[in-house]
């Protein structure tokens, strides 16, 4: 991934996060209820890659936030690969009401520690406005044993949404693993060349 940098207080620092997960889980309702605080129930799902930018002022410094939302389908996944490299954190988020997406939670997992080699995980289990067919525990299990942290979240009654996305941004700034933006140009065609992941 990008070379990392320790942020000095006040810089403006950059963070990248990408939104993976099956098709229909939700992904694009999270990214967009944190970054423009809205919900749509005609949402239509992300062909290819959708990203959106939101500014933070977290732990004395000005965060601006990349979230790259990135297509569930199988025929899209070598696409969502390619923004791997430079990643710091990913929210890898399965639908509570749909056994299949979390059943494919552990694909999605493999990929990513295939392709990626520092990056923060965080375990999303969206639309609790629904019913269930994966329980908490089973959840907290798989979470627990894959050593991922885990939250629940309803994007459509704005529940835990904040929370799941500015404790990892926390969790990644603590890290001091934050590319200034300058920096993140300067050295963007070197780092292509010697590798991307």
């Amino acid at each position: 991934m990008a070379r990392a940098v320790q942020a000095e207080p006040f810089e403006k620092v950059t963070i990248k996060l990408l939104m993976l997960g099956d098709s229909g889980v939700g992904k694009s309702s999270l990214m967009i209820r944190f970054t423009n605080a809205t919900f749509s129930e005609q949402m239509m799902g992300t062909t290819g890659i959708d990203m959106r930018v939101k500014d933070l002022n977290i732990q004395n410094r000005h965060i601006k936030i990349q979230i790259w939302d990135t297509a569930g389908q199988e025929r899209f996944h070598s696409i969502a690969r390619t923004y791997y490299c430079g990643a710091h954190g990913i929210i890898l988020t399965y639908d509570v009401n749909d056994r299949t997406s979390f059943n494919n939670i552990p694909n999605w997992l493999e990929d990513i520690r295939k392709n990626t080699k520092e990056v923060f995980i965080l375990l999303v289990g969206n639309k609790i406005d629904l019913h269930k067919v994966v329980s908490d525990n089973e959840a907290k299990e798989f979470a627990e044993k894959a050593s991922i942290p885990f939250i629940m979240t309803s994007a459509k009654n704005d529940e835990n949404v904040q929370d799941a996305f500015v404790n990892l941004i926390e969790t990644i700034s603590k890290s001091g693993i934050v590319i200034k933006p300058e920096k993140m140009r300067l050295k963007k065609k070197e780092e292509t060349v010697k590798k991307c992941c």
